[in-house]
């Protein structure tokens, strides 16, 4: 399998290889068997998987979104699907959660909805109060934070 990957900036990285910028989105869709939007949800991100991101996919790409909803334009995504633009979709997000009971989502054939859990993790309370007491004990001795987040662009930095 070889996997892309397409981030804020084109570079080298050390477990994906190269990674395509903002300027390959489009022609790194184009290669994809399977494309699966992780994205956080900021104004760089908001519907970047719209009629263009679905056109430049194979008629045989499944697209898999476990980042946030509104990453997606659910009316292209939707359009893409019925015309055999892509082949199928698998949605854990959605612009508005829950999904509508009315959707042509729910009665897709090629579409997976699952209920919003593809990041739900065993003991997850656990892990997070683990975090904020390390980051507090960090905070305290005045160092480095773990999972720092970039408040300007919206999203963690490391």
């Amino acid at each position: 399998m070889t996997v892309e990957g397409v981030g804020r900036t084109q570079r080298a990285d050390e477990v994906l290889g190269e990674v395509a910028g903002p300027d390959g989105f489009h022609e790194a869709l184009g290669r994809a068997d399977h494309v699966l939007d992780a994205l956080p949800l900021t104004p760089a991100t908001r519907a970047m998987f719209d009629a263009k991101a679905f056109d430049a996919m194979r008629p045989t790409a499944h697209f898999v979104n476990i980042g946030r909803g509104a990453t997606v334009d659910e009316d292209a995504l939707v359009d893409a699907i019925g015309s055999g633009a892509i082949a199928g979709a698998s949605l854990d997000v959605f612009v508005e959660e829950p999904l509508a009971a009315d959707s042509p989502l729910w009665s897709m054939p090629t579409v997976a909805v699952s209920p919003h859990i593809s990041g739900d993790l065993h003991d997850w309370e656990e892990a997070v109060v683990g975090v904020f007491v390390d980051n507090l004990r960090r905070f305290v001795a005045g160092e480095a934070l773990r999972n720092p987040v970039d408040t300007e662009a919206g999203f963690g930095v490391g």
